[in-house]
C-alpha cells in the first residue's frame, strides 16, 4: 500500500507508548473521509487481536470514547492523559514492557505464520520484516531497519 499522508509509523512515541499516534491519526482520517478502505477494517475494536483493541484495552478505555474524545480536539499528548486519566493507571516499566510487547508482535510468537503469509501477500518478500510494525512501515514505504525506528 502507498503511504497515507498524516498516518504515522507505529514505532512513533506519544507521551509512554507507541502506537497510540497512529491510532488517532486513523480515528481522524476516517472521520475527514481520508483513510483507504483497506485501512477500515482494523478500526476500533471489533477485532481483538488488532492494536487498535489491544491499545485501549491497555489504556483501559473504550475505542469508541477514544474516537469521540479524539474528535472533539486536543493534542495527542492531550488525549493520551485523557486516556491515562479516565482508563487504567500505568506505570513507566509497564509502558516500557507494553511498547516492547506491541513492537515484536510477530516475532517467534503465535502470529509469525500469519506475518510470513503478509509479507507474500504483499509482494514484501526479501525485506528483512520481522514484525509486524516492520510489515506496517515496508508497506507504506518507510525502511523501520534503516531507521532504527525502535531506537527512541
Amino acid at each position: 500500500m502507498p503511504s497515507v499522508p498524516g498516518l504515522r509509523s507505529p514505532y512513533v512515541k506519544v507521551g509512554r507508548l507507541v502506537y497510540f499516534g497512529r491510532m488517532l491519526d486513523k480515528i481522524r482520517l476516517h472521520a475527514a473521509g481520508k483513510l483507504p478502505a483497506e485501512y477500515q477494517a482494523n478500526l476500533g475494536a471489533t477485532r481483538p487481536n488488532l492494536f487498535d483493541a489491544r491499545s485501549c484495552r491497555f489504556l483501559g478505555v473504550s475505542y469508541a470514547d477514544l474516537a469521540a474524545r479524539t474528535l472533539q480536539g486536543g493534542t495527542d499528548e492531550e488525549l493520551l492523559a485523557w486516556g491515562h486519566a479516565r482508563g487504567t493507571p500505568r506505570t513507566d516499566d509497564e509502558c516500557n514492557a507494553w511498547n516492547r510487547f506491541m513492537m515484536k508482535i510477530g516475532w517467534r510468537d503465535d502470529r509469525s505464520t500469519v506475518l510470513q503469509e503478509r509479507i507474500r501477500e504483499y509482494g514484501l518478500a526479501g525485506k528483512p520484516i520481522e514484525t509486524y510494525f516492520d510489515l506496517i512501515d515496508y508497506d507504506e514505504g518507510r525502511d523501520p531497519v534503516a531507521a532504527k525506528a525502535w531506537l527512541w
